[in-house]
């Protein structure tokens, strides 16, 4: 089998809040670039890339020209040998950094391999990815957002767990006084009540005493953990904080390629490692910063992209639970249904995912 096309485009489709209806301002948009990879037996692959977060479109034409330019390397290679694949980008591409458009175009293309093997050999790449479980417990993120007033985040939070959430994340890092986060948290936990896991991103807006300070204040509202705590890639500070608090630590969403969470573990600065998709170069990457996790007795839990996401954490023995935020659903039929708290892995080969073409030629940009 052999690799005969790259194809990329831009869709540019309305920002949506899905999951308790956000206030998101009129106009707002989001880019993903979708890719196809084709090869000589038929079978197509599918992923897509975008920078991670709010889906920002500046750089987006910049993205789709560098997975093209990926694309090109790999026409004639095997689809099923992502490692190979994976080194001779590293090899294209290490000049230029281990990180930015590189490793994001990267990923759009070996997420793509993933479901070619999956589709190969019919088998979910759960079950390539370790086929640890079918279900796996996921959270609703994305829209409890500081930006948003307190009163929607309120009722958004409970109107989440009456759907049926057991996990809900929130935002933090204001910026004003630390009373006002402090009251924040009281209000959603109030409205949510105990049985429901709460967690809090900080999104690298606290400093280390700032931290200390507020995260001691915030441990009588139970939280599962509170994310990007301070800078991403101070690791010193962030065990400095974790040693000081009784609230677990997650991260690792930031960093790009495989080589930080190494600095991370052996710094001990988290305790729940969170791996983005994208920023880490793809589905082979991901995996392999799992097992380092697992070998330091830690959890790993996914950064956006839930649809192809959940595969990995039910896949690995150590997956802790999905960021549930399906910013991206539109562009696919069929996505995985959320229920009683957990997501089940379509046991359809691949990521079991088909693009809705009809949304994908009605937003395509480029």
């Amino acid at each position: 089998m052999k690799i005969t096309h790259v194809n990329a485009r831009i869709i540019r489709f309305p920002a949506v809040e899905p999951l308790a209806d956000g206030p998101e301002p009129a106009g707002t948009m989001r880019d993903v670039i979708v890719v196809k990879v084709g090869t000589d037996d038929g079978i197509e692959g599918i992923g897509f890339t975008c920078f991670p977060g709010y889906y920002s479109g500046a750089l987006s034409g910049a993205l789709k020209l560098t997975v093209e330019h990926l694309g090109t390397l790999v026409i004639g290679e095997d689809p099923l040998r992502p490692e190979a694949i994976t080194k001779k980008f590293h090899a294209a591409t290490h000049y230029a950094g281990p990180g930015g458009i590189a490793m994001l175009a990267q990923a759009a293309i070996d997420i793509a391999l993933w479901d070619i093997k999956g589709k190969r050999f019919v088998l979910p790449l759960a079950t390539l990815a370790g086929g640890h479980r079918d279900r796996v417990p996921a959270y609703a993120s994305g829209t409890l957002q500081r930006r948003y007033p307190l009163d929607h985040v309120v009722s958004g939070a409970k109107r989440l767990a009456d759907k049926g959430f057991k996990q809900i994340k929130m935002q933090l890092g204001l910026g004003g006084a630390p009373e006002a986060e402090i009251e924040r948290v009281r209000l959603v936990r109030e409205a949510i009540g105990p049985g429901v896991k709460l967690m809090c991103d900080i999104n690298q807006r606290w400093g280390v005493h700032e931290a200390i300070s507020i995260g001691r204040r915030l441990e009588e509202f139970n939280l599962s953990w509170l994310e990007d705590i301070t800078a991403f890639d101070d690791y010193d500070g962030q065990a400095r904080i974790g040693d000081a608090l009784a609230t677990p630590l997650a991260g690792g969403e930031y960093v790009f390629g495989i080589v930080p969470f190494r600095h991370m573990l052996e710094a001990r600065s988290i305790d729940i490692v969170m791996i983005d998709l994208l920023r880490v170069g793809g589905i082979t990457q991901w995996l392999k910063v799992a097992a380092m996790a697992e070998a330091y007795n830690l959890p790993v839990i996914s950064h956006i992209m839930p649809e192809i996401s959940m595969h990995l954490v039910a896949g690995v023995p150590n997956g802790l639970t999905v960021e549930y935020i399906p910013w991206a659903a539109l562009l696919f039929e069929d996505v995985p249904k959320f229920a009683d708290g957990e997501l089940t892995v379509p046991d359809r080969p691949g990521m079991g995912l088909n693009f809705n073409e009809e949304f994908l030629k009605r937003y395509s940009v480029a």
